[in-house]
């Protein structure tokens, strides 16, 4: 694997990141909570181990092995990460795949791209050469493309009626969606943090002779475990409250409903095992890996959206303004290629 292959395994995993919640769209008879419990259980804690006892052997000893530091870090971040996680859908159903992925995908980007090189004292390494300050500009170019999707979602807002948005996207409310969607994009920047502060774990990985591509599982693992516990206990209290525990008896009788949240959940989790598949070959350059991914989510979220009607009815205009950010978000993924063979 060169660099640019492993900017491209990182883009693939945003396509994951795009079409995870297309299952979601077909689960009935399970509520909210039930069914993303089904996807967390699945996607955060029984797809990575299995993935790991496959790829990694021996992940659970590199993990039982590593200091205390690094254990907190990984799983306090993803605990971070759950809280965002958590909004997560309710930002699609607010907004829609594609306006939704959009702005929290971006926010998420920045925050998770340039903080940590800035927290850890290694700010200059954003501009220390050529390579460098492209990748940078490719960050900055894809926040633009944001922006236009958020302006193209705004006059969305504007230009419809509400029979007009409820048919694209049932619970449409933009104002609520931007709320959710600010809280969600930021929090969610906690997964790119814990997956960069494992570095200990990736090193015992490759001192047991596992293939450098593969050393970040144990990582992986760890993060989304912090995740799991505030997803779960999340689910859980609105099972309680809502005394939707019944739900779950929907699986022993229909296993279609299970069977697609379960899907979500594996989907899901391919993004951010693309990205720690692809970060080996970037280098130093590691940490614009989350960049791509992200960039590379909003970009197919966007073109999925338009695919699924989430724009139809919409004037020139706005389609115009949408068909901007596409393009420039489809040019930041392409500097971030072009960055690794400057």
């Amino acid at each position: 694997m060169d660099a640019m292959a492993g900017t491209l395994v990182c883009a693939l995993g945003g396509i994951a990141g795009a079409t995870f919640a297309l299952p979601f769209r077909g689960v009935k008879g399970m509520r909210y909570e039930s069914y993303w419990f089904v996807y967390a259980l699945v996607g955060l804690v029984l797809f990575p181990l299995v993935l790991a006892a496959v790829t990694c052997p021996g992940a659970l000893g590199i993990i039982r092995g590593a200091d205390a530091a690094t254990l907190g870090r990984c799983i306090g971040f993803g605990a971070l990460w759950g809280f965002g996680g958590l909004t997560w859908g309710l930002m699609i159903r607010y907004l829609g795949i594609g306006l939704g992925l959009a702005i929290g995908c971006g926010l998420c980007s920045a925050t998770g791209t340039l903080i940590p090189p800035i927290v850890t004292g290694h700010a200059a390494d954003l501009f220390k050469d050529t390579a460098a300050v492209v990748t940078f500009v490719s960050v900055v170019v894809s926040l633009l493309g944001i922006v236009l999707v958020g302006l193209a979602g705004q006059m969305k807002e504007g230009e419809l009626d509400e029979a007009a948005k409820k048919k694209a996207v049932a619970e449409f409310d933009f104002k609520k969606g931007l709320v959710v969607a600010l809280f969600s994009g930021i929090a969610s920047a906690g997964m790119n943090f814990g997956l960069q502060g494992g570095v200990a774990l990736e090193r015992a990985a490759a001192a047991a002779g596992i293939d450098a591509k593969w050393t970040g599982m144990p990582v992986l693992v760890l993060v989304l475990w912090g995740g799991f516990v505030v997803n779960a206990a999340w689910c859980l209290w609105q099972n309680a409250k809502n005394g939707s525990f019944g739900d779950y008896a929907v699986g022993l009788k229909r296993v279609a409903p299970v069977a697609l949240a379960a899907l979500s959940g594996v989907i899901w989790v391919c993004q951010f095992a693309c990205q720690k598949v692809g970060e080996p070959a970037m280098g130093e350059m590691r940490y614009i890996s989350f960049a791509v991914v992200m960039g590379s989510c909003v970009l197919f979220s966007s073109l999925l959206g338009v695919l699924l009607g989430e724009w139809k009815g919409t004037c020139a205009k706005t389609k115009a303004a949408l068909g901007a950010g596409l393009l420039v978000l489809a040019v930041s993924i392409g500097l971030a290629v072009v960055a690794k063979t400057v």
